[in-house]
């Protein structure tokens, strides 16, 4: 099959890139040095590609995640890195024999582990995202409380989110510093062999971390392009120009194509001026029927917008994946 018979929008892989950016990433943290997030892609095709560069860990961000991986084969160490109040389904992977570990940052969400199943568990702390996560002066009481219940407290996590994204390296790199000083204080309280954080965004400068979370790395995106990391873009929506005048174009991919929160996707020779629900306008104007590939701004909720992914080699479509991770 060739690119040019798929329905667009269509969304598509660089196979080669994305091949690239798995054997980059396992040199740089190879083994147990990274757990990748598969919140980024929501595809056991790719979860599949990361473990046999030697990723067995993985992390997750919902149950959903977690439940298909353990039905691809992938659920020998996942680490559900979100707080719960209903952990059963997690009980019953567990039960099932797959190794499960959650994020814990209050009593309650400590009950629902121990309630629902769950036998192992890390300490989330708020290293300054403003997310989820206990104070770390909390983290040591918390620990305690889990072991308490007959929980294995593995470790701790915290998301520096806050600095993952900024453009100027030496900030990024003084401000994962700062998030890891809060971090590695709790750790002292909590204890475990854990220490786990970090993102794209941090991976080479997120050297107290035992294993990094990231994710994006993969697939890259419009946000993480401008960090001037070495990974390669990886993905893309391919569109067709349905309608043109003397000043502009407009393709057939909107809102319900990209995720927006980054701001709009880019393309090479090209302005995006706005999407609305089917459409993105941009300028210069090319002829009706041309291809547009645009970059997502931000991987994540663009995977969760499709239900399959082509992965593709210059004009010839490889394979078809199911992004099966998505929902809840």
């Amino acid at each position: 099959m060739k690119i040019d018979a798929l329905a667009t929008p269509a969304l598509v892989i660089d196979a080669g890139r994305l091949d690239f950016n798995i054997k980059e990433m396992a040199r740089a943290l190879p083994g147990d040095r990274l757990r990748p997030h598969v919140k980024a892609h929501k595809c056991t095709e790719i979860a599949k590609l990361q473990a046999l560069a030697g990723h067995r860990g993985f992390t997750c961000a919902t149950i959903r995640e977690c439940e298909g991986m353990v039905a691809a084969g992938l659920g020998e160490d996942l680490l559900l890195a979100n707080e719960l109040v209903d952990a059963r389904r997690l009980g019953a992977l567990v039960a099932n024999r797959a190794r499960v570990t959650l994020a814990v940052d209050s009593l309650e969400s400590i009950a629902a582990a121990a309630s629902g199943g769950v036998h192992e568990v890390v300490i989330d702390v708020n290293v300054g995202l403003q997310r989820c996560g206990c104070d770390p002066g909390e983290a040591g009481r918390l620990a305690d409380v889990a072991r308490s219940r007959g929980l294995e407290v593995r470790g701790v996590m915290g998301y520096e989110g806050h600095v993952v994204g900024l453009e100027d390296a030496s900030e990024r790199a003084r401000l994962c510093r700062e998030s890891m000083e809060l971090l590695l204080a709790a750790h002292a309280q909590v204890g475990g062999s854990l220490v786990s954080a970090g993102g794209t965004g941090t991976y080479d400068c997120n050297t107290w971390a035992t294993e990094i979370q990231a994710g994006s790395y993969a697939l890259m995106d419009v946000a993480y392009g401008r960090l001037g990391l070495p990974f390669r873009q990886a993905l893309f929506v391919d569109a067709i120009v349905i309608s043109s005048c003397s000043q502009w174009s407009v393709a057939d991919a909107g809102l319900k194509a990209f995720g927006m929160d980054h701001g709009n996707p880019e393309a090479e020779g090209a302005d995006v001026w706005f999407c609305s629900d089917e459409h993105v306008t941009f300028g210069p104007p090319r002829r009706v029927g041309d291809m547009l590939r645009l970059v997502p701004a931000h991987v994540d909720p663009t995977m969760a917008y499709h239900e399959r992914v082509h992965l593709v080699s210059g004009d010839d479509v490889l394979e078809t994946w199911p992004i099966d991770l998505r929902g809840w």
